[in-house]
């Protein structure tokens, strides 16, 4: 009997848990509005399309996380998948898509002085520019205001101070939100906004574990306050990294610019914070439509994706679209997924998207072997060991029984035998798990020290991390010699020397292993990424909310600290956008992507090209137009300029526009891809020959005399028409084309697929306009 009443409860409860099961957020998108109804009465508007499919007004109203409504219109709602349907049958509904929980996450003060933008008398030559006159002409940035999407900030921060800063641009309509440690105060005329969003993460992921992080724009992560310190931090004297490493000044590239913060990053549960975290897109495009509304001028994000994602599926993309419609830049990271090709994020044509490259400051801390071998490894660990050679082993050699082959020498939680790791040197693999949490192992097996040995993708590229113990991390070759030494000696030893930080360093910059890599998969006619900055040991303000390592078992509390990813790339650029809107305040978004990439280097402190982390040639699948000169940018001479309704036109050629902007009429014959005014030039599958338009505004000289030149890919002929532009006032506009053909005599010699890279200038002795090319054969 009790059987058959406990059915029948689950019976009749069946429909309501199929319910819950099946709810899921949904985002609602109408494309943009006019801007004639006011912003509650857009709220309505929304409210009333889900009252249609809800039962009760109570219903709808808890139903609704957030409405769209600055630039970008629609709103995100919790729905059934019936609901989701009936709304998507409207007529005035664009799209209703279900939003994918997993997609996004965080791409995770030497470098300015690096790139010329340093105060004070010690300049790298290389550069050839005055930083001091381009900061004092911009105003260090004085009166932009940058957005930062990311984790939040730490508002105690030196790098925070509004001291001596005027009043709030009259311009700003933004808030500062009060919640738990973050109140009205925290703000000031440096830190002018801060928002939070968490409806959507809560709806996946549970109640925030307010353990793990405050439900308030306050940063307990350490990646915001980093990034946002990188784009516009205060001058802030003898700043360094845990251990002194990296004294000296921390500065933003744009010291006075305004910063308004929008955390829409978060803890995963059940994961350490060193594992990274997770940004909803629904929260995220709240916060774009907010940055929006409030008044930003740049946007700074450095979230993305692990691959590749259609511009009509990527909601960074979308709101960014909007952004340029109020004339916002927007710059993004490229992703952390390299060496590997066709690996980027952000990549729409609208977005700046920014590589990762090095500077020129190591943190030297050699090991010496027991046979008298040197080998150059970097860190920033603060212990020291003792002046003696210690017992070397390969932790692979000393792992508790049971480990599995691929996880042997890696170090992971719990893999070594204390009883053969005490007092010892461990070699541990780069590979699965975190760099940090290596130390954190050798340091519970009662081990003296750790090498940490790069895998072979990597290279030569070091990131230093703030261990816990004695230190070094070493190139994948010297791990090998290091492992060779043990496997061929009965005692080996080592001994590791305490690290110091060493300037100037050559070759600089080179580019990170870790920055994903092209070709545009979404679209081989653009070329990105657009540009690179340096992401490798960058030091910056940190929360002290957070340990440096981010591990719960680190209970250090620093002020700095130093990290890489392209997450630390991206703040460059959007402080060097911030610095040209300073002094350009009526270009166009696509006027400073422009001014940027064509002024890039293209070579070393030691006048080489490019390299990549193992010291090889680096293309522009990974660097883009170059490593960024905000000294050049300032005066670029031409500008490739592209309107919103540029874009728009260039989506004709997808047929999504309809996805995005249902109201557009696309022509007949719809703008090629190829032919979006675009500073660089992408030709894939090219069987012959190709003509494309470009066209110059005139930003440098009244009058001026430009002169075509080219490098052409290997295989491939370049022509302009006409290869000579004249222009007699400041905003003159010039087309011109560009045709590329196959060398007959060269097409036994080109494989099928396989790009060729080049590059085409325009200059009239004081200015150098260049664009680079990746072509290939069909």
């Amino acid at each position: 009997m009790r059987f058959s009443i406990i059915s029948i409860i689950l019976l009749l409860l069946l429909p309501f848990l199929a319910s819950c099961v099946q709810k899921q957020v949904y985002i609602v998108y109408f494309g943009d509005h006019s801007g004639e109804k006011a912003l509650h009465e857009i709220e309505e508007t929304h409210h009333s399309y889900l009252l249609s499919v809800k039962n009760t007004e109570e219903e709808a109203r808890a139903s609704l996380l957030y409405s769209y409504k600055h630039s970008i219109n629609g709103f995100a709602a919790v729905l059934t998948p019936e609901e989701a349907t009936k709304l998507s049958d409207l007529e005035e509904v664009v799209s209703v898509s279900r939003s994918d929980p997993k997609k996004y996450s965080l791409h995770t003060t030497r470098s300015w002085e690096f790139v010329g933008l340093e105060e004070g008398e010690r300049k790298q030559s290389w550069w050839k520019g005055s930083g001091d006159h381009v900061l004092s002409k911009a105003r260090y940035g004085q009166d932009v205001i940058v957005g930062v999407l990311d984790s939040g900030v730490w508002p105690e921060s030196k790098s925070f101070s509004d001291e001596g800063m005027g009043p709030i641009p009259k311009s700003w309509k933004g808030i500062c939100q009060t919640g738990v440690a973050f109140n009205s105060s925290h703000c000031n005329r440096k830190l002018i906004g801060a928002r939070y969003y968490l409806k959507a993460y809560e709806i996946y992921s549970g109640p925030l574990n307010t353990t793990e992080d405050y439900r308030s724009a306050r940063d307990k992560d350490g990646h915001g306050t980093h990034t946002a310190s990188t784009v516009g931090g205060r001058m802030v004297p003898n700043a360094s990294a845990i251990g002194g490493f990296a004294l000296g000044t921390a500065s933003g590239g744009a010291p006075l610019v305004r910063l308004a913060i929008y955390k829409a990053c978060w803890p995963v549960p059940g994961h350490s914070k060193a594992d990274g975290n997770t940004c909803y897109e629904v929260d995220m495009l709240a916060a774009m439509d907010d940055a929006i509304g409030d008044g930003v001028n740049v946007l700074s994000i450095s979230i993305g994706t692990d691959k590749p994602v259609n511009y009509t599926d990527d909601y960074i993309a979308i709101g960014a679209l909007h952004a340029t419609k109020r004339n916002i830049v927007v710059s993004c990271s490229a992703g952390n997924s390299g060496p590997t090709p066709s690996t980027l994020s952000n990549i729409a044509p609208w977005i700046i998207t920014v590589g990762a490259s090095s500077v020129d400051r190591e943190f030297v801390s050699p090991v010496v072997l027991g046979n008298g071998l040197r080998i150059e490894g970097q860190a920033v660990a603060p212990s020291k060991l003792d002046n003696k050679l210690y017992p070397l082993v390969y932790a692979a050699d000393i792992a508790n029984p049971n480990m599995t082959k691929d996880a042997l020498g890696q170090c992971l939680p719990d893999s070594l035998s204390p009883e053969k790791a005490k007092g010892k040197i461990v070699l541990c693999m780069r590979g699965l798990g975190t760099r940090v949490g290596k130390g954190f192992e050798v340091k519970r097996a009662g081990g003296a020290g750790l090498i940490l040995g790069n895998i072979q993708a990597a290279g030569g590229e070091l990131p230093c991390d703030a261990h816990v113990l004695p230190a070094s991390a070493v190139a994948y070759n010297d791990a090998v010699r290091i492992l060779g030494y043990i496997n061929s000696t009965e005692n080996p030893k080592a001994i590791i020397i305490p690290g110091r930080t060493v300037l100037h360093t050559k070759p600089a910059p080179f580019m990170a292993a870790f920055t994903s890599r092209g070709p545009n998969v979404i679209d081989l006619n653009i070329l990105k990424p657009d540009i690179t900055a340096p992401g490798l040991n960058i030091l910056a303000a940190w929360s002290e909310g957070d340990a440096p390592t981010k591990l719960a078992e680190d209970k250090r509390i620093v002020k700095y600290n130093i990290l890489s990813g392209t997450s630390m790339a991206c703040p460059h650029v959007t402080g060097a956008a911030a610095l040209l809107k300073a002094i350009h305040p009526t270009w166009s978004s696509a006027a400073i992507r422009s001014a940027l990439m064509t002024t890039a280097k293209l070579t070393n402190n030691v006048g080489l090209p490019l390299s990549d982390h193992s010291g090889n040639h680096a293309t522009p699948f990974a660097y883009g137009s170059g490593h960024f000169s905000p000294t050049k940018a300032a005066d670029p001479g031409l500008v490739y300029n592209a309107s919103h309704s540029d874009y728009l036109h260039y989506l004709c050629t997808f047929g999504s526009i309809s996805k995005i902007y249902p109201k557009f009429k696309c022509p007949k014959s719809p703008l090629a891809a190829m032919n979006l005014n675009y500073p660089s030039l992408a030709i894939p599958n090219l069987d012959g020959a190709v003509t494309v338009t470009r066209t110059v505004t005139n930003v440098g000289g009244s009058k001026s005399v430009y002169f075509f030149t080219a490098r052409p890919p290997l295989g491939f002929s370049i022509r302009a028409s006409p290869s000579i532009l004249f222009f007699d006032h400041v905003g003159q506009k010039k087309s011109f084309t560009i045709t590329v053909n196959v060398r007959s005599e060269m097409l036994s010699t080109l494989n099928k697929d396989e790009y060729s890279f080049g590059w085409y200038t325009w200059t009239d002795g004081l200015h150098v306009v260049r664009s680079p090319m990746a072509v290939s054969l069909a």
